[in-house]
């Protein structure tokens, strides 16, 4: 088989949904202990966040969560209506409410340009586009400062509005092992080294054919020269449905740009105690 090495980027994105936060609101991050660093405003984004508030969202946005939280995220208006005042607010077990002229808006993934998923298997992956679904909640990850920040979605009379946000430790997510585990694997080259199966599965695009896709094996020794730029530290993840993760021996962990259409797909298998990659797509 031949070997081809490249590199599948998510290239940084010209922000087409950006906006300012008040300056006199406050976001979950404030809420929480540590308040995250925001990126400058610019007039420029001024600009566009008005541009977009004066477009109307489509309804047909109702149907699927991935429509409607694109424009959740970068229509000020349209999160202000969207949001169920006061919102409820679990940091780390401590309850509170914060009223409406207290709150910020939040643009979650927008300004890093992609998202990430993470199902239990193959199948799991069609919940996305199931327009039955009536629960999500999106999560930031923050691996330096073990902490979740949860969003919660819910769709009432066929609207989706934010309800409420929990903040709690790394510890407590549902699926803490597997994602230190995958913060590990993207960081530490000594753990990614041992947990890449003897033979992977690979599909990617042809280096030498903008129009063909390359499919086969890879041996364990060339899956790194194959691996598509990871994010770490800090992950903006989507969970769709009301139940936890469940237990399984696999996960497909998957990264989403917001505007490239470029994509990358891990399958990761536990094995001997341990998560090994099994499975890429790019």
């Amino acid at each position: 088989m031949r070997k081809i090495v490249f590199v599948v980027f998510f290239a940084s994105l010209a922000m087409l949904f950006v906006g300012t936060s008040c300056t006199d609101k406050k976001t979950t991050s404030d809420i929480s202990a540590d308040v995250d660093s925001m990126l400058t405003d610019t007039l420029g984004t001024d600009s566009m966040e008005a541009l977009i508030e004066d477009e109307p969202m489509p309804k047909a946005a109702d149907e699927l969560f991935d429509d409607f939280i694109f424009n959740y995220a970068a229509n000020r208006r349209l999160q202000t209506d969207r949001t169920d005042y006061p919102v409820n607010v679990d940091t780390y077990g401590k309850l509170s409410k914060v009223e409406k002229c207290k709150w910020g808006m939040e643009h979650f993934f927008m300004r890093q340009g992609y998202y990430t998923l993470v199902f239990n298997s193959a199948r799991q992956m069609d919940v996305v586009k199931d327009t039955a679904i009536s629960s999500v909640y999106v999560e930031k990850i923050s691996f330096k400062k073990s902490r979740v920040e949860r969003w919660q979605f819910k769709r009432v009379l066929g609207l989706w509005k934010m309800l409420g946000v929990k903040i709690m430790p790394l510890a407590k997510h549902e699926d803490a092992s597997f994602l230190r585990f995958y913060n590990n694997f993207v960081t530490d080259s000594t753990i990614q080294s041992v947990s890449i199966a003897e033979s992977v599965s690979f599909s990617g695009p042809d280096p030498e054919d903008d129009f063909s896709r390359m499919t086969g094996e890879l041996m364990a020794e060339q899956v790194p020269a194959f691996l598509p730029w990871l994010p770490s530290g800090t992950l903006y993840n989507i969970h769709y449905g009301d139940q936890p993760y469940q237990p399984s021996n696999t996960r497909i962990f998957v990264v989403r740009g917001i505007a490239n259409g470029l994509e990358a797909e891990l399958t990761f298998q536990k094995r001997n105690g341990g998560w090994m990659l099994t499975k890429l797509n790019t």
